[in-house]
């Protein structure tokens, strides 16, 4: 059969112009994870982006996994006389897509982009068809998207972050999601030990019905203010499936411990280590990160003597792209093996 799926029109122009390319990519990614091997084309279809491929025909349940794609907004059989017949699929969502969008704050990285490397991710991991549901860990979350991102579409999410400040709007601005969406919930905050320091740590659990929450079908979030060097004692125990974050894009990390700077090298050789104690095995790590600040090549060498295997087949090393005139934009992916 031959599908063609309908991307988003971008509001970021910058990004719009990468937006194909990325989009293609992550959708080999999500297809290869079904099993299904094939070529994906690119194509304007009445002045609209389309992808377009031919393969064997495939499941409700594959179309919904497939629904969850960063940009698919509709997906299509294309039939001999070039007709498209709309597919009907359950749409993945668990939230309302609302949820990583309404926050808006300078530096936020787009929701979009996100969805993209937690699906990529996902996919490349050994827990691509896992049924229960995933884990999704940032441990540089700032304000939360990711998590945001992650909880969106039904899954468990981590995040923790040096600045306090950031972390406490994120919590603040999820403790209102969640009475404004009349959502059932409790909220615990507690603190975690580690060494001689006290990591406060906010924990959700909560459901998308009542009777899902009276039922204990539930999801998780975690908040924890704190340097990212504890990871493995914020994720003790709930280790994560996946690890998606965005690096800063400027010269320098946020201070460590409070005290001095840090490069982006010296940083990622510190964290790294931690970053694998807190993932599963068989789990992958998304890092993006701004090239003109911090190499490509410097990204895999240090990840390799972290102990992580980074991806390094074709359709991973396409996600380069500009999002503005000082930043282009890099990811690795990375496997704990």
């Amino acid at each position: 059969m031959v599908y063609t799926f309908g991307l988003v029109k971008h509001t970021n122009i910058r990004y719009r112009d990468s937006l194909n390319r990325l989009s293609r990519y992550e959708l080999v990614s999500m297809l290869h994870s079904l099993s299904v091997t094939c070529p994906v084309e690119c194509e304007e279809i009445g002045g609209a982006s389309f992808l377009t491929f031919s393969c064997r025909e495939l499941s409700r349940d594959e179309l919904s996994f497939l629904s969850g794609h960063s940009a698919v907004v509709f997906m299509a059989e294309k039939t001999e006389s070039g007709l498209l017949r709309p597919l009907d699929a359950d749409r993945i969502g668990y939230l309302e897509e609302d949820l990583p969008e309404i926050l808006k704050y300078k530096g936020k990285t787009s929701p979009s982009f996100l969805r993209l490397m937690i699906n990529v991710a996902q996919s490349l991991s050994a827990f691509s068809a896992e049924k229960s549901p995933l884990t999704v860990l940032d441990p540089l979350c700032g304000k939360g998207t990711t998590c945001f991102c992650a909880l969106q579409a039904g899954m468990n999410a981590i995040g923790l972050d040096l600045d306090k400040k950031a972390v406490h709007e994120a919590a603040d601005y999820f403790s209102r999601y969640l009475k404004v969406h009349m959502l059932k919930h409790s909220f615990t905050a507690s603190s975690l030990t580690a060494g001689k320091e006290s990591v406060p740590v906010s924990d959700y659990v909560f459901a998308d019905t009542k009777e899902h929450f009276r039922d204990k079908e539930v999801r998780t979030l975690r908040l924890a203010e704190c340097d990212t060097a504890l990871t493995p004692v914020v994720c003790r125990r709930m280790p994560a499936h996946l690890l998606v974050t965005d690096l800063p894009y400027g010269i320098q990390h946020a201070p460590r411990d409070g005290r001095k700077t840090e490069s982006f090298t010296e940083m990622l050789c510190r964290a790294l280590p931690q970053w694998k104690k807190a993932v599963c095995p068989g789990g992958v790590a998304a890092v993006s990160f701004n090239t003109l600040t911090l190499p490509a090549k410097q990204v895999f060498e240090i990840s390799r003597s972290a102990g992580w295997t980074p991806v390094e087949h074709d359709s991973c090393l396409h996600f380069r792209h500009e999002v503005e005139q000082a930043v282009v934009r890099d990811v690795v992916f990375m496997i704990h093996n």
